[in-house]
């Protein structure tokens, strides 16, 4: 589907927000009073806001420096952003939140704590340090309508991991991982280091391995012999660190905009790189079902954490020994975690991690702890059992509506052109008022260059004067751009929608790719200055009689 035509119906949007309101009152009618009543928060993650619900699906994009996480970045969204620098050295010291807005702007990192409609509240533990290096970018960008994207510092190598950030790296890298949709770890083909500090990284993503997805960039840069054996060594080193029993799926591909070098698995990173877009334009819809299995796990966390703090409190002495028995019930909390698992059919598996526990209940007066509650263990049960179920009919009319992402992401080169893709044409319609002839110039900037355009046109042999869509994409993949950029100078070129191209039309086509391959970036919909002469709108036809 083409990104320009990505439009929400009504009936789809308001699908979409019974899901989110759903879920919303689920979380504060049933669980959240338990969470206060047991203090959840204390012990575990902070409590979720509205935000947390309603914002957009967030992709975390994090590498060692120079593995091309910025220029990932600007790959998927098609244009610079403030603040963006590229280079062989660390260029990006600081988190980066790329947001929709109507305007560009940047909004500092302790203004955007307090900012109730963006789900960065609760990072304000990690201090001014932190804060100082966070901010987040506004910008008008389809992509950005749809998701965000959170870019983040180079993880240092060995040879620098002396530097101070001044900040828990690693906790925060845990924090954005709890909270977003999917994880892109980008390594790079050439430089293939496992650094002390990428190692602890590792470890704040443990427990998120559903959302990684792993990257090995600047594949065109190698030969295939050796992308092989780097290949391999990657996979090596990620089966050592994770020690997961599913392996870990590695994407190899060239993510930038500009023209790949010529390699012998010149196809496999263009199929891996249709492979990663389309699991990134499903995030939309797929963000809906995440919330819901959180929010599962989340009902989950407090059920087990509400049966130790109840267990804890009944071991404890009424008058004499308190703290002797404390010490001794914190010693022995892997036993009593066996026991609360046997005694009420709770799951391992719903446990927190029992050193991080006993580390939490060090210093904590077990004698105000709370006893189970029949009416919100009741109401937690309704939830995990009847409650959630009721939501999966919605979920699944959502399916049936599915929508993919707009823009740069839609990579499906061999899709585009296809004739059902031209139903709905998004340049049909092109924005006019009473005097739309003034909104074209009379000249045609493509016009001086179409002599030479034609002669590449002709050579093709068209057909009753048009190029077939197989015709040009043979033509088109001999500049080696991306296939996404060259569906995306498709669907600027065809403007009339047919799934062909006249003369015009490809005259059109090769100039914005030449402008491409100068450097230029395309524009998102076709500007007036270069829509043919034959397709604009016709003066004469509106002029009064």
């Amino acid at each position: 589907m083409s990104l320009r035509r990505f439009r929400r119906t009504p009936k789809i949007l308001q699908d979409v927000n019974m899901v989110t309101e759903e879920l919303k009152n689920l979380y504060y009618k049933r669980l959240l009073p338990i969470e206060k009543y047991y203090a959840f928060h204390h012990y575990h993650s902070p409590s979720y806001e509205d935000a947390d619900f309603d914002n957009k699906p967030m992709v975390l994009v994090m590498g060692q420096y120079s593995t091309g996480k910025t220029t990932f970045i600007r790959y998927l969204i098609e244009q610079d952003f403030p603040g963006s620098r590229v280079g062989p050295e660390p260029t990006t010291d600081c988190f980066t939140a790329l947001m929709y807005g109507p305007r560009e702007r940047i909004i500092p990192g302790n203004a955007l704590t307090m900012d109730p409609k963006k789900p960065f509240r609760h990072l304000d533990p990690f201090g001014n340090s932190f804060l100082n290096r966070f901010k987040c970018v506004q910008m008008p960008n389809k992509v950005l309508e749809n998701i965000s994207i959170i870019d983040t510092p180079g993880i240092l190598t060995a040879a620098k991991r002396k530097l101070s950030r001044g900040y828990d790296f690693q906790a925060v890298l845990r924090w954005f991982a709890e909270r977003v949709d999917r994880i892109i770890l980008l390594f790079d083909a050439h430089k293939l280091e496992f650094s002390d500090e990428l190692t602890h990284a590792f470890g704040a993503l443990c427990g998120y391995e559903d959302k990684l997805r792993v990257v090995l960039n600047k594949a065109d840069s190698v030969d295939s012999q050796q992308l092989m054996r780097v290949y391999g060594a990657l996979m090596w080193s990620l089966g050592k660190v994770f020690q997961t029993p599913e392996i870990l799926r590695v994407y190899i591909g060239s993510f930038w905009s500009q023209p790949r070098q010529k390699c012998d698995h010149f196809q496999l990173i263009e199929l891996e790189e249709e492979d990663l877009l389309k699991d990134i334009r499903n995030l939309p819809h797929n963000a809906k079902v995440r919330k819901l299995n959180d929010l599962v796990k989340r009902a989950r966390l407090v059920r087990a954490h509400a049966h130790i703090i109840s267990y804890l409190k009944q071991e404890m002495p009424t008058f004499f020994s308190k703290e002797n028995k404390r010490d001794n019930l914190i010693y022995e909390l892997p036993a009593i975690f066996t026991k609360i698992q046997q005694q009420h059919q709770v799951p391992a598996g719903d446990f927190p991690d029992c050193t991080k526990m006993q580390e939490k209940l060090l210093g904590q007066d077990f004698s105000k702890f709370k006893t189970l509650k029949p009416s919100l263990m009741s109401s937690l049960d309704q939830l995990l059992t009847t409650d959630i179920a009721s939501l999966i009919p919605l979920l699944q009319q959502q399916e049936e509506r599915k929508k993919s992402l707009p823009g740069m992401l839609d990579g499906e080169f061999l899709g585009t052109f296809r004739r059902e893709y031209f139903k709905k044409d998004p340049f049909q319609e092109l924005p006019r008022d009473d005097d739309s002839s003034e909104m074209y110039s009379d000249e045609w900037v493509v016009e001086k260059w179409k002599p030479k355009y034609d002669e590449i046109f002709y050579s093709l042999s068209p057909r009753e004067g048009k190029l077939s869509g197989t015709k040009v994409k043979e033509w088109m993949t001999t500049t080696l751009l991306p296939n996404s950029v060259l569906a995306h100078i498709w669907r600027l070129s065809d403007v009339d929608g047919d799934g062909m191209l006249d003369n015009e039309e490809f005259a059109l086509a090769v100039h914005l790719i030449e402008g491409k391959l100068e450097g230029y970036w395309l524009p998102r919909e076709l500007p007036s200055h270069l829509v043919p002469p034959s397709k604009r709108p016709s003066s004469e036809s509106e002029a009064p009689e």
